[in-house]
């Protein structure tokens, strides 16, 4: 029920393209700060204009101030204020209260209108406060009131100073006007050029899903995106697509190549098997020589099957391996021991042998090494000589398997250990090899932080198979922390993993 309901809102953004989304984005923030940037700019001018105003009021009230006179007539003062004199210059208007109310003076222009109440009524009574906005006569004013005292600070009456702000409301409507019809202009054109940027920047993503749409439908992994600035994010990723897509070309044609490699084997003892079966159904009788093809065939396929098992556990990872001390030197001795009754008349020898210790697999590292001896006897010819070496190189140990024998051209020592690989097929498959022995004693090695290395000077002149494993008393790092010293011969280093 939840994964239900969470369906249609995935569908209800799926419409509204990434395009879009990026312009309204940045619509949005671009009208959020010219909103902030409008208020600033508001409240500032308006500040400013209002304390012009007030400036004004101050100084026309101390000047007021400076120049009124009190007059003291049978114990009663008389209060004498000069408004118009101090005020027609600085259009400001003004009024003198007495302190028990009454109006004791007042501009000309609020005398002609008869206007007979205080400006702000409000401030009469009260101690001096700031200048306060009001409304007279449906127009905004700008009203100060001060106190008139006399030297010994006995109050007489209030100084009210009022200033149009017709000027200041103008300024603020006509700004207002400026900032609206400005923030949405700019707010409209920056969607437009957003819409563009964004259709610009974002058409190489287009280009790549419109490649990996055509890839999809038509299973063509050879296409590649174009890329011309492999420096930007959308050059890295169209290079990093590309990459993906070679890899998966190589991948999906290495299985191609094997699983036809793989039907090849197998229908070779399949053939043998089933025409020695026809043979005996057409005898009608168990006749030993058919029976032994179909038990080597047999056999055969097992061989196969196993090894194949063994390189699709590697591949996974599930390929279980012990990580225990091992000396290798001993494990060379032994292998050289039990392969010297496969030797016949090829001289099977130790060379120069150092002591080394490998953390690893004792019976996987066995198999790599009985692999290469067992492959460096079956291609060197009678009276050959097969040389078996153990070297400390640095933080590495160097085992070393040399022969005299057919050797390996050089243009193809970087296949020999692909899987199902023959340099001479006829003849390894008449000794019974599938070709897989090397791809598996490889991967054994990388599993283990190494690698494996052939070298070859040619045809007839041997070659020498390099394990490279590195020693337990030192932190098993990338291989290529330290560059060993290669054989001498044509040398080639296949990494896998």
């Amino acid at each position: 029920m939840e994964a239900s309901r969470a369906t249609p809102e995935v569908s209800r953004f799926a419409p509204v393209s990434l395009r879009l989304r990026l312009t309204l984005w940045y619509s949005v923030a671009l009208t959020v700060v010219l909103i902030l940037f409008g208020l600033a700019l508001y409240g500032v001018i308006s500040y400013l204009l209002i304390r012009q105003v007030d400036s004004s009021l101050y100084l026309a009230a101390q000047s007021i101030r400076s120049v009124s006179t009190v007059t003291a007539i049978r114990q009663v003062r008389l209060l004498d204020v000069p408004l118009d004199e101090n005020l027609s210059a600085a259009n400001i208007i003004g009024q003198v209260w007495a302190r028990d109310g009454s109006l004791i003076d007042q501009s000309d222009f609020l005398r002609q209108r008869g206007y007979d109440t205080p400006l702000d009524p409000e401030a009469i009574g009260h101690a001096e406060i700031s200048p306060r906005n009001v409304v007279i006569d449906r127009w905004h004013w700008r009203v100060y009131t001060a106190e008139l005292v006399t030297t010994d600070n006995e109050l007489l009456g209030y100084l009210q100073l009022g200033a149009q702000l017709r000027f200041v409301d103008l300024m603020q409507s006509t700004l207002l006007l400026v900032l609206f019809g400005g923030g949405l202009t700019a707010v409209v054109l920056a969607a437009i050029i957003g819409w563009l940027t964004a259709s610009r920047a974002l058409k190489p993503i287009n280009t790549i899903t419109q490649t990996a749409l055509q890839i999809t439908r038509a299973d063509d992994l050879s296409r590649r995106i174009p890329v011309k600035n492999a420096n930007d994010e959308l050059g890295r990723m169209s290079t990093a697509f590309n990459e993906t897509l070679e890899r998966l070309d190589r991948l999906f044609t290495s299985q191609r190549r094997f699983l036809a490699d793989v039907s090849h084997e197998l229908r070779t003892p399949l053939t043998a098997i089933r025409g020695n079966v026809d043979l005996l159904q057409r005898m009608g009788t168990a006749d030993p020589e058919s029976l032994r093809d179909i038990r080597s065939e047999t056999e055969r396929m097992t061989r196969l099957v196993g090894d194949l098992l063994v390189l699709a556990q590697a591949d996974s990872g599930s390929l279980p391996l012990e990580r225990k001390p091992l000396d290798l030197d001993g494990l060379l001795l032994e292998v050289c021991r039990e392969t010297q009754v496969l030797a016949g008349n090829v001289l099977l020898n130790v060379g120069e042998m150092d002591v080394a210790c490998v953390i690893g697999d004792r019976d996987r590292l066995k198999q790599v090494i009985l692999n290469l001896v067992t492959n460096a006897l079956k291609y060197t010819p009678e009276g050959g000589r097969v040389t078996l070496g153990l070297t400390r190189v640095n933080r590495w140990v160097r085992l070393t398997v040399s022969d005299t024998g057919v050797g390996i051209p050089p243009d193809e020592l970087p296949r020999v250990f692909d899987r199902f690989y023959r340099v001479d097929k006829a003849r390894s498959r008449a000794m019974g090899g599938a070709g897989l022995g090397l791809s598996i004693a490889q991967r054994i090695a990388q599993m283990h932080g190494g690698r494996i290395e052939a070298a070859s000077e040619g045809l007839d002149k041997g070659t020498t198979f390099s394990l490279w494993l590195p020693l337990a008393d030192e932190k098993p790092a990338d291989t290529e922390a330290t560059q060993p010293v290669k054989p001498r011969g044509v040398t080639q280093l296949l990494r896998r993993g």
